[in-house]
């Protein structure tokens, strides 16, 4: 069976495309962030999408309401997520699923604070 090696938009070559074949995504959760960066995608599919947000130390969070439902896993930092509906702490391990439409952003981030954010469906496929 041949196989095409298709560069990857990360820079990381594989063997196959987009959802056909198991890979690693390397670099996920390692912290990123920069004045002007904080985000970066390791895989989209249509049916999901998985990337690394990062936020320094004393940093502020501008993210708005997604479209698509959104699970955090926390890898590295210390900070809150915050709704309006409640807010809880956020260190290594922690692990938290925000609604698609819901209003949150991580706030009083104490530690430079990394997640890995998997979103359902693929990130920007729905509609507003």
């Amino acid at each position: 069976m041949a196989h095409h090696v298709k560069e990857m938009p990360w820079g990381r070559s594989r063997v196959g495309s987009y959802g056909d074949a198991m890979h690693l995504l390397d670099g996920a959760g390692r912290h990123t962030a920069t004045a002007t960066h904080h985000w970066v995608e390791h895989l989209r599919v249509p049916d999901l999408s998985v990337g690394t947000y990062s936020l320094p130390a004393g940093g502020t969070d501008p993210q708005q309401p997604h479209t698509e439902d959104e699970i955090y896993v926390c890898t590295g930092g210390r900070a809150t997520l915050w709704t309006p509906t409640g807010s809880v702490p956020m260190s290594a391990g922690s692990v938290a699923f925000v609604p698609a439409g819901e209003e949150h952003r991580f706030i009083d981030i104490q530690e430079d604070f990394t997640v890995v954010v998997i979103f359902g469906p693929a990130e920007g496929t729905r509609a507003r």
